[in-house]
């Protein structure tokens, strides 16, 4: 066992309240791109201005875990995933107070930083609280964890659209994530969690001479990050792209009612559940992070061709293949973000390079959220399609070309 790990109960323990912080940050956040269709008509404004708010959150959100990526490795981590969770169960409040564009755009502009304050100190928690058995399953449970808070998302919405108007679902998110937030800080408490012992990290350097050599690459260890991040990038546009416009595509495209278009939705998360177990089960097999996403780009972009064909013509076929695209990337997502930063830890910067990798996402997560809205209104969503397919190639290539420099850094690590 590593120096630093808990007990085996206390490791469980955290697993299980990571997965609760992480399952509120997904509650208190996808929930206006769930409601969009319904807000773009409420108040009257075009797909480009209903998809700003989107856009603002993903870019704070990107720009917030560069800065609390660092902070994450010097401030206790608990309590900033408190602070994350509590500002954005505040946020939900706000957003559904003020009822006007400007406003919820920037309320939401600050809901992504306070989530920025979730994810790098979470993973600095579990890669140095665990050993890598726990680590490994805790990647793929807290995933699974963000998957079910979509699901819940997508099926709540319909239902308090229909009976109460899409404000409600902002006041439960905020109860939910605030009451989260104070039985995180209660019981982390009670968990030596996230430090290494006095001492433990000289004493790593000085006894392992891998580490040694990584560390002569520099802050990244000569690990590949160049490719990696550009990947990270066009995973971040494939999913939440898909995420966030699916409804309104299956709207426009099939004539379908706000309800029922967000409910087709539901599939997406659902699949990514498994794709999440697949993607962990080819890893076990592949044994290698950019292997095993350079299969997953791969599979995405074979979906995205079938899309391409039947993009009006098939609704089911539709689902289908937008479900298959982003049950690969969150696939991808298990990889790159969750079980890369994990070889990091040694370097004593696993929430810096979480930080960095989660803020490629959101580059990509808020192009999406932006520019796919102004393509679908000036020039149709087959042009959308398109992109999709080009993401998915260019993300399989990128991986490709950075399989042996990884392959090179994990052993040094």
């Amino acid at each position: 066992m590593k120096a630093g790990t808990l007990e085996q109960g206390h490791m469980r323990r955290l697993c299980l309240l990571c997965c609760m912080a992480y399952f509120m940050s997904y509650l208190t956040r996808l929930d206006y791109a769930a409601c969009m269709v319904e807000i773009q008509k409420s108040l009257q404004v075009g797909k480009d201005v209903v998809g700003l708010p989107v856009t603002a959150c993903f870019a704070s959100y990107g720009v917030g875990q560069l800065l609390c990526g660092f902070l994450g490795d010097r401030c206790r981590p608990q309590r900033m995933i408190f602070a994350g969770l509590l500002g954005s169960s505040v946020c939900n409040i706000l957003a559904a107070w003020l009822p006007w564009m400007e406003a919820v755009t920037l309320v939401w502009c600050m809901n992504g930083f306070f989530q920025s304050m979730l994810w790098p100190p979470m993973v600095r928690i579990m890669a140095q609280s665990m050993d890598e058995a726990w680590y490994r399953r805790s990647c793929v449970l807290v995933s699974m964890a963000s998957a079910a808070a979509t699901i819940l998302i997508y099926l709540c919405v319909p239902l308090c659209i229909r009976f109460s108007g899409w404000k409600t679902v902002f006041f439960l998110a905020a109860f939910l994530g605030a009451a989260a937030s104070f039985v995180w800080i209660a019981l982390t408490g009670k968990l030596e969690c996230g430090r290494k012992p006095e001492g433990t990290e000289k004493g790593e350097e000085a006894g392992n001479g891998g580490d040694g050599k990584a560390r002569s690459g520099g802050f990244f260890g000569g690990a590949p990050m160049v490719p990696i991040l550009l990947a990270i990038a066009l995973h971040g546009i494939l999913r939440d792209g898909i995420i966030t416009w699916m409804p309104t595509y299956m709207s426009e495209v099939f004539g379908m009612s706000s309800s029922g278009s967000i409910l087709t939705a539901v599939a997406l998360p659902i699949c990514s559940v498994f794709s999440t177990l697949v993607a962990s089960w080819l890893l076990q097999r592949l044994r290698s992070e950019l292997v095993t996403g350079t299969v997953l780009f791969g599979t995405g972009a074979l979906g995205g061709a079938v899309l391409l064909v039947f993009y009006n013509v098939s609704p089911a076929v539709c689902i289908s293949m937008m479900t298959l695209i982003t049950g690969c990337m969150y696939g991808v997502n298990l990889m790159l973000i969750s079980r890369v930063p994990g070889h990091f830890a040694r370097l004593g910067n696993v929430a810096a390079v979480s930080g960095i990798l989660n803020a490629a996402t959101y580059v990509g997560s808020s192009f999406s959220a932006s520019s796919f809205g102004a393509v679908a209104e000036n020039t149709g969503w087959l042009q959308v399609v398109l992109a999709w397919v080009a993401c998915a190639v260019l993300g399989t290539l990128l991986l490709l070309s950075g399989i042996r420099r990884w392959n090179v850094f994990c052993r040094k690590t």
